[in-house]
């Protein structure tokens, strides 16, 4: 049976309202279903968002939980936003995004895939703002983000993605990263979660490059452990074709927590 998609504005209702009681104009969950469906829209400055309410009339207010016939204005949502306990509001929109993922999965048992990236936020540094460059955990399926953590540089990710990995669901699983974030005790993380990974080898792990390109270039001797597929796409112009062949022959070899290991060869034309 399929779950039922969860609901943003009844999750929104749970973060806590810093405001006192006396004074307080417009609902708060109605405020950030405002900020979402407006930013989902393209709106992104409290300026903007304020005007995509106005332009949308009482009925789409009514709908999001106003009480009043008009929309917050900039100088309100600035105050609101800026006030806001980010962790709750992190907090929700990762159940929220969750429950998207459960209830839209077409095999219910099916390998979901997540990534996790590093991106500094546009424009953050000319304005000074802390957290720059954020550690994110993006599902490959519907582009939901699961979560994220705000690090100081690109070089702090590292001590970031324990936080990130402690606030996802790891069971049946697939995490992907970069080679930055190739480290053992992610892999541990993730394996010891239920989930796998699939991470980059580069020069920051000489042993394990060393070893999988030994592996790789003896294929004769353990073919019994190989296995391949491919993919051939057409797409903006081009030919593109995908190869990759694994191999489970460093399983237990390596003191790296997992199933085996992994190359793969991409080649276009």
């Amino acid at each position: 049976m399929t779950e039922q998609s969860p609901v943003l504005l009844d999750l929104l209702a749970e973060i806590p309202d810093f405001r006192q009681a006396q004074g307080r104009r417009h609902p708060l969950p109605a405020i950030l279903g405002l900020s979402v469906a407006a930013m989902l829209c393209g709106y992104r400055s409290y300026g903007a968002i304020a005007e995509w309410g106005r332009n949308y009339g009482t009925a789409m207010l009514r709908a999001l939980g106003f009480t009043h016939d008009t929309a917050p204005c900039a100088a309100t949502l600035n105050t609101v936003l800026r006030g806001l306990d980010t962790e709750a509001v992190e907090r929700v929109l990762a159940t929220w995004a969750e429950g998207v993922l459960a209830a839209t999965a077409a095999v219910p048992e099916a390998l979901e895939a997540i990534a996790i990236d590093g991106k500094t936020l546009r424009g953050s540094r000319r304005q000074k703002a802390p957290g720059a460059h954020l550690l994110s955990a993006l599902g490959h399926r519907l582009g939901l983000r699961l979560g994220q953590a705000a690090v100081a540089d690109k070089t702090n990710e590292i001590g970031a993605i324990g936080d990130v990995l402690s606030a996802l669901v790891l069971g049946n699983r697939v995490i992907t990263m970069d080679a930055l974030l190739t480290q053992h005790d992610v892999a541990a993380t993730i394996i010891e979660g239920g989930g796998d990974y699939v991470m980059i080898v580069k020069g920051n792990q000489p042993s394990l490059q060393e070893e999988i390109a030994t592996l790789f270039a003896a294929r004769e001797v353990v073919a019994e452990t190989l296995a391949s597929a491919a993919t051939l796409d057409s797409d903006h112009g081009r030919i593109e074709h995908r190869q990759i062949t694994t191999s489970t022959a460093l399983c237990g070899y390596t003191d790296w927590a997992g199933r085996g290991a992994s190359s793969s060869r991409l080649s276009d034309g």
